[in-house]
C-alpha cells in the first residue's frame, strides 16, 4: 500500500491520498476497455494525468464488466479536442469530450474545482476534482498504465464494508442537486451497499426537492431503473422513500389506493428485471410493456369491447392518450410506447394495426369499383404548350400568308 501526500497551509506534508497497488486492488487488465487504455496513454504523451474514474472502478473493483468507462484529466476541452480528432466538445455550462471510437463513446471530462460548491464550473485539480463526487464508492481514480487505484475518500474501504456514503455534507448534497438521491437508491440497490439511518431519513425528508427537476433528466433516470436489471428492488425503495412520487405519480397513486394492483405491477417488475438479465439490448418497447399492462386493463370492460365490436381505432386512440398520461413525466420515443400498447392490446385480444396515412393503392381503387369495370391504367400526363395570345391583325397576316404560298404551290 502506498501513500500519496500534499502540503497543509504551513508547507508540512500531509497525507492525502491511500494508492492500492494492482496486487491489493486485483483489478485483471484485460477487463479495460482497449480504446480507454488508448485515451489515457494517448493523454498521457502528451503531458497530461489522466485516470479511469466513477462507476467503471467501483464495478472492477467488486469484479463486474462496466458498462462505460469515464476518464478524467487536467487538460482543458479545447486541448483534448486538439489531441483527438475522433472528438466532440459538448455541453456550454459544463463542457465535456465525447471520444468516438466506432459505436462506443468515451465521456472524457477535465478537473473541477469545488470553490463553488459541487456543481460548480471551474477547473481545478485531483485534490478538488474528489470532493465534487457524490458518494466514496465513486470517488475512485483508476490508473491503468501503472495499474494503481487512487483513494482519497476511503471509497475502497466502504465497498469492502458495504456502506454507501456521501462525499459532500449531507446537508447541502441533495439541495445542490436532487437527481442524487435516486442515485442513492440506485447504487445501493445496485451494488448491495447499505445507506444509514441518518442517510434515508435525510432523502425521504428531501423528497419533494425532485419536483422542480427538468421531465429530460426524470426521463433519464427512468430510463436508467428500466434497464439496470434491478428495478423491483430500486422501485421498491423510491416507495418507500416517496421518491417514485416525482417518478411515477399516476402509478404511485393507484399502488396506494389498489393494493392488488401495487401486487401485480411488483410482479411485473420482476418479469421486467428477467428479460433484462437474458437480453440487455432489448427495445425499451418491450420494457414498457411490464409498466403499462396493468393500467391498461383498467380502463375498460375489454371482454366487453371486444363482443360489441367497438372500434378498434378509436380504442387505440384512448389508449395511447390515457398510456401517455400515465407514465408522465417520462417521456419515451413515441414508437416505443406505441409498440408497448400494440403489444398489451394483442394480449388482451385486441389486435391494432396502424394503417399508412395517405396511401391509395391501384388494388384497392379496383377493388372500390363496380363488378365488370374494366380497371384503368394511370395515363402519362403531357404537358401542353402554351403560345402567345396573338392579336386580330396578326392572324389576319398569317392567313393571307397562307393562302399565298397555296396558290402559287398550284401554279
Amino acid at each position: 500500500m502506498l501513500y500519496r501526500y500534499g502540503k497543509d497551509e504551513k508547507g508540512r506534508p500531509v497525507k492525502k491520498a491511500v494508492v492500492y497497488t494492482k496486487d491489493e486492488h486485483c483489478i485483471p487488465l484485460y477487463k479495460i476497455d482497449p480504446d480507454a487504455l488508448r485515451i489515457v496513454q494517448r493523454l498521457k504523451d502528451n503531458g497530461f494525468t489522466a485516470y479511469i474514474v466513477g462507476g467503471a472502478v467501483r464495478d472492477l473493483l467488486v469484479g463486474r464488466t462496466p458498462k462505460d468507462f469515464d476518464i478524467v484529466t487536467d487538460a482543458t476541452p479545447s486541448k483534448i479536442k486538439r489531441i483527438f480528432r475522433n472528438s466532440r466538445i459538448i455541453g456550454r455550462r459544463f463542457r465535456l469530450v465525447h471520444v468516438i471510437f466506432g459505436l462506443k463513446i468515451f465521456e472524457v471530462s477535465t478537473f473541477r474545482s469545488n470553490a463553488d460548491g459541487s456543481v460548480g464550473n471551474d477547473f481545478g485539480t485531483i485534490d478538488e476534482d474528489v470532493m465534487r463526487r457524490d458518494f466514496t464508492i465513486n470517488a475512485l481514480y483508476y490508473d491503468p498504465l501503472q495499474e494503481h487505484v487512487i483513494d482519497y475518500v476511503g471509497g475502497v474501504r466502504d465497498i469492502k464494508k458495504g456502506l454507501l456514503r456521501p462525499v459532500i455534507s449531507i446537508d447541502t448534497i441533495f439541495v445542490e442537486d436532487p437527481v442524487r438521491m435516486l442515485r442513492a437508491i440506485k447504487y445501493s440497490s445496485t451494488t448491495g451497499c447499505q445507506m444509514s439511518w441518518a442517510l434515508r431519513r435525510k432523502i425521504r425528508n428531501s423528497a419533494h426537492l425532485l419536483g422542480p427537476v427538468s421531465p429530460s433528466r426524470l426521463t433519464e433516470e427512468m430510463h436508467k431503473i428500466i434497464n439496470s436489471g434491478h428495478s423491483f428492488e430500486i422501485v421498491s425503495e423510491c416507495l418507500k422513500t416517496d421518491l417514485y412520487m416525482a417518478l411515477q405519480p399516476a402509478a404511485t397513486a393507484m399502488m396506494y389506493a389498489d393494493r392488488n394492483f401495487e401486487t401485480n405491477y411488483f410482479q411485473h417488475l420482476k418479469e421486467l428485471d428477467e428479460l433484462v438479465s437474458k437480453d440487455k439490448d432489448v427495445r425499451l418497447g418491450k420494457k414498457l410493456v411490464y409498466l403499462l399492462k396493468d393500467f391498461i386493463l383498467t380502463l375498460t370492460d375489454w371482454q366487453k369491447e371486444i363482443l360489441t365490436e367497438s372500434s378498434v381505432g378509436e380504442l387505440y386512440v384512448k389508449t395511447w392518450t390515457e398510456c401517455r398520461n400515465f407514465v408522465l413525466p417520462m417521456n419515451p420515443q413515441r414508437t416505443e410506447l406505441e409498440f408497448a400498447i400494440r403489444t398489451c392490446l394483442r394480449e388482451i385480444g385486441v389486435s391494432i394495426r396502424i394503417p399508412k396515412k395517405n396511401v391509395i393503392t391501384a388494388k384497392d381503387e379496383n377493388e372500390s369499383k363496380p363488378e365488370g369495370a374494366v380497371p384503368q391504367t394511370k395515363k402519362k400526363s403531357r404537358k401542353r404548350k402554351h403560345h402567345k395570345p396573338l392579336d386580330n391583325k396578326s392572324t389576319l397576316r398569317e392567313i393571307k400568308n397562307t393562302a399565298t404560298d397555296a396558290e402559287s404551290i398550284k401554279r
